[in-house]
């Protein structure tokens, strides 16, 4: 089951899946992202799951919603007796995402075109800040409570590997479930002011580095996963710094 609608920016639609397991819903995303490039491509099209494909039109994200359900698929997340309507076992997840989100950067926004989605005014979260019903925030928390009640982690871009950004995620809710972590205060307004909270890694190299630094969430995603990961990462960009590109030619050649 799915919805869509158009976005913003030309040939830019959102789509949302239905929710299920986390396996499953990754399955799904990769089947609906391949499905509809090799659709494309029959008709002679170009579809692109790529974060920012063009200069001057906005860039796509991967919002991923997260709730907990026990196995009589009671809602875990939701306690109306607590602040916000969320459990002591949500916030602690939120928490989670919050502490890991530099290292989890690099899962979520794997790419070097990854980062120019980032910025103020991009409607793409770029600071380290939660809040409820706050779009501008990187993770929301809708307004929904009882069977409803769950995350929205707004980090991801479309490029990202749906399998990848699931196991990221949820490591980075475990830890900080077992870690007991209680989240700050929720933004108010508008969440594009780095001067309340922490930046993002702004680039693949720092966003890598951070990861390499995270040795808890190292450990449940697997150290050897993490290695090659970062390796293969880091090829990529030593490619592109050695690329010479169309910017660099037309900013230079006729003027130097």
């Amino acid at each position: 089951m799915l919805s869509g609608n158009h976005e913003y920016c030309p040939g830019q639609f959102e789509i949302n899946l239905a929710h299920s397991g986390a396996l499953d819903a990754a399955d799904r995303a990769f089947r609906f992202k391949a499905a509809v490039k090799d659709l494309a491509r029959r008709e002679g099209k170009l579809a692109t799951f790529m974060a920012k494909p063009f200069n001057r039109h906005g860039a796509s994200g991967f919002h991923v919603h997260v709730s907990f359900v026990d196995a009589a698929g009671e809602n875990l997340g939701a306690d109306e007796s607590a602040e916000y309507g969320m459990s002591p076992l949500l916030r602690h997840a939120l928490a989670g995402v919050l502490r890991h989100a530099p290292a989890l950067t690099a899962l979520t926004n794997p790419t070097i075109n990854s980062y120019k989605r980032f910025g103020p005014d991009t409607l793409a979260p770029w600071l380290i800040d939660w809040g409820l019903d706050n779009r501008s925030a990187m993770v929301r928390v809708p307004p929904d409570r009882g069977a409803g009640t769950r995350i929205e982690v707004r980090l991801p871009d479309a490029s990202a590997n749906p399998y990848l950004v699931h196991a990221g995620v949820l490591a980075a809710m475990r830890l900080g479930i077992e870690d007991g972590l209680e989240p700050p205060a929720p933004l108010e307004g508008y969440g594009y002011n780095a001067d309340r909270t922490a930046v993002l890694p702004m680039s693949l190299p720092a966003a890598l580095d951070a990861l390499d630094d995270d040795s808890a969430l190292q450990a449940l995603l697997g150290k050897d996963f993490v290695s090659s990961f970062s390796v293969l990462k880091r090829a990529e960009v030593a490619r592109f710094e050695q690329w010479v590109t169309d910017w660099e030619f037309r900013e230079y050649a006729y003027h130097i």
